[in-house]
């Protein structure tokens, strides 16, 4: 058993500021006795899609040493929930997930497989795909604490990710998310209470909340789910955090008593 954090920021233009606020929160939850922290997506940059170019860095580059250096210095799994990656085909960039050991050591990269291209009722448009490309690998990583599958934001409505992430091994579903306003309020629950369910495992997932820009709203409400489809925690409106116990042993037990994952037919 093991205790894990998910954050939840309001991000906005700033980047400097938003990596302080972000390393703060994280140190909060290494305080309270979380030795897994996620970050959520875009945690770096929440601002004009026209500067997001000018914002990106190389996977080695200064933010995330930075990240690396506190998942060092407090001894704890920390995933960056997604940067803009610079180095893409195209010109664009990658929105990639980044998990540091407790040494700091990077042990996992995932770049998001499903890029939002959605016009919504309410006016707003989105095209991620114009400035991103779209990574191409499913992503697991062996840790001391469970086995971590990675997925971004939008995955989250594409189940057959998270089957193939669960046939991996995957114990802890880590969704790092900025979802909309829009959409939250309706899907967000639901959806990571779905991927718990249907593959048996926990699910962490840090947000983005509130207002980043005069077009950008996102709900919030970061989640620790458990493989029943019951809810451990959530983030109060606002920033802060979602802790829980990750309990293993409960996760064997359900799938024990419940082994719909040996009943597949791929």
């Amino acid at each position: 058993m093991f205790l894990a954090a998910a954050v939840q920021m309001t991000s906005r233009a700033d980047k400097q500021a938003n990596l302080c606020k972000a390393l703060g929160l994280v140190e909060q939850a290494a305080a309270r006795g979380a030795s897994f922290v996620a970050l959520p997506e875009s945690f770096l940059f929440m601002g004009p899609e026209r500067d997001r170019a000018q914002t990106a860095e190389p996977l080695d580059g200064p933010s995330l040493a930075q990240v690396a250096k506190k998942a060092r210095e407090l001894g704890i799994y920390l995933l960056a929930g997604s940067i803009s990656e610079a180095g893409a085909p195209d010109g664009r960039l990658y929105n990639s997930s980044v998990l540091f050991g407790p040494d700091g050591s990077r042990l996992a990269v995932y770049r998001k497989l499903h890029l939002f291209d959605v016009d919504l009722p309410d006016g707003a448009r989105y095209r991620e795909s114009e400035t991103i490309a779209p990574g191409c690998e499913v992503v697991v990583a062996e840790t001391a604490l469970a086995t971590v599958g990675l997925s971004i934001c939008y995955d989250l409505r594409f189940p057959e990710l998270y089957r193939a992430l669960s046939a991996r091994g995957a114990l802890l579903l880590c969704v790092p998310a900025a979802f909309t306003l829009h959409t939250g309020k309706d899907h967000w629950e639901v959806l990571l209470r779905a991927r718990a369910i249907e593959n048996l495992s926990f699910v962490l997932a840090p947000a983005q909340f509130g207002e980043h820009s005069e077009r950008r709203v996102t709900y919030g409400h970061a989640l620790v789910i458990d493989p029943w489809g019951t809810v451990l925690a959530q983030a109060a409106d606002g920033e802060g955090l979602a802790l829980a116990a990750v309990d293993l042993e409960r996760l064997a037990r359900l799938r024990r008593e419940l082994p719909a994952l040996d009943h597949r037919r791929l």
